[in-house]
């Protein structure tokens, strides 16, 4: 019998981790405000706005735009055979770069963002 509640009280315990791991809820949403694609890494969200002519990112701390003055990154797009580095560089409140760029649906990005003394990659999937 003391194994039975072992079990259900392991059960229980665990059921409550995974709740809260799902919830992820800390104040801020994480949609697009300037239409690009989203993803958070270690509570920043980076924005990915990528066109054939320009590729965007922008960054926010718990929903507040970061200062990318002195920040820098670079994107590699990895499309079929196809793998394309470019350099972004600060322009007003994002880091950005124009040029001719293999931008398709199914596309995956590789962002590694240099800001504030750290280094940290965020990785897309154009849709």
């Amino acid at each position: 019998m003391k194994i039975a509640h072992f079990i259900f009280a392991l059960a229980l315990g665990t059921s409550g981790l995974v709740g809260a791991a799902g919830d992820h809820d800390h104040g801020h949403e994480h949609k697009p405000l300037h239409g690009g694609i989203v993803t958070e890494v270690k509570d920043m969200d980076f924005e990915l706005v990528a066109k054939s002519d320009s590729i965007q990112l922008y960054l926010r701390d718990h929903g507040k735009p970061v200062d990318v003055s002195k920040a820098s990154a670079k994107v590699t797009l990895l499309s079929g055979s196809q793998t394309q580095e470019v350099n972004l560089q600060a322009d007003g409140d994002k880091l950005a770069a124009k040029g001719a760029f293999s931008i398709s649906s199914g596309t995956k990005v590789v962002a590694q963002v240099n800001y504030a003394g750290k280094s940290t990659n965020a990785r897309f999937v154009l849709k």
